[in-house]
């Protein structure tokens, strides 16, 4: 992209998350624990619901799903950013920021939808069970599954239609460790002004309804749930109470990232580091451990490997 008399940017430098070499060090090791304990762990996940007939309930399809959609986010930005933690210089391609900023979008909106979806799940389970089976069969969890992936497709193609609008003719430095869409902005050399509305419409707003949304329909649920002390009462409290943690977890950082102007702020790249690497690998695990029926086929599947 660019304007007259001007220069093509081709590639973006990216300042990273620090400038003190032993920080990035400490960084570079903490990440690359986390990664290899937890990554596995998402995919430990998978695999046990994928093997194991007793867990074919709606609801731990959708947490493969979630586990999956978590595992491929992370897959976006860490694995450059430990190389990168070794490079002079890092450098990014105009064309592979844009595909960055495109899965991250893509990624990440189809997780919301799935947040939402699993919260319809656990509405309809706990206060409508007699029309569970025949609102939430198989069929309709695939046509669910395949609507959150359009509608995660349409958020960030909007995303990179209107970044690839923009003009890009100097300066190209990204301060962050990956390509978003507030830093991309600032650097087009044209008034962003109407653009910056839209991307705040297109990811803050929409963030922040569907943050409240899900908070209110739980806290019904929570209210439905709250009278008798069954162990199936408990069983949903439990499940209910996991969902609102992660639910935090998610939408907190991205509603101080899309909500607010697109200005700089000191927390941004804290922020962003536990929205792109921490978060998604610990949605999927935190609800693990708070699942008895989960942590019971993992340890049955880690037994027959074992053995065999």
């Amino acid at each position: 992209m660019a304007s007259k008399n001007n220069t093509v940017v081709t590639e973006f430098i990216l300042l990273g998350l620090t400038q003190s070499r032993d920080i990035q060090l400490l960084v570079f090791a903490l990440i690359l624990i986390f990664y290899l304990i937890i990554l596995p762990g998402n995919i430990l996940i998978i695999l046990t619901i994928r093997s194991d007939p007793g867990l074919t309930a709606p609801l731990y399809f959708f947490l493969g799903n979630l586990a999956f959609l978590d595992a491929s986010y992370s897959f976006i930005v860490v694995p450059r950013m430990l190389v990168d933690f070794f490079s002079e210089k890092k450098v990014i391609s105009y064309p592979g920021c844009i595909t960055q900023l495109f899965f991250l979008h893509f990624l990440g909106g189809g997780e919301v939808l799935l947040l939402v979806v699993m919260a319809f799940d656990r509405y309809m389970a706990i206060c409508r069970p007699l029309h569970y089976s025949t609102v939430i069969s198989p069929r309709a969890c695939y046509v669910m599954l395949l609507a959150l992936w359009l509608g995660g497709f349409v958020h960030s193609i909007i995303q990179v239609v209107l970044i690839l609008r923009l003009p890009f003719c100097g300066p190209n430095q990204l301060d962050n460790f990956f390509c978003d869409v507030p830093q991309v902005i600032k650097l087009a050399c044209t008034d962003t002004f109407v653009v910056e509305i839209l991307m705040v419409f297109n990811s803050g707003l929409l963030t922040l309804l569907c943050f409240v949304g899900l908070l209110s329909s739980y806290a019904i649920v929570l209210c439905h749930i709250r009278k008798p002390s069954s162990e199936g009462k408990r069983k949903a409290m439990s499940t209910c109470t996991t969902h609102v943690i992660i639910i935090f977890l998610m939408f907190g950082p991205a509603i101080f990232i899309y909500t607010c102007p697109f200005r700089a702020l000191p927390a941004d790249k804290v922020v962003s580091f536990f929205h792109t690497v921490i978060f998604p690998l610990m949605n999927p695990v935190i609800y693990t451990l708070r699942n008895q029926e989960v942590k019971t086929s993992m340890k049955k599947l880690l037994i027959q490997y074992i053995i065999c």
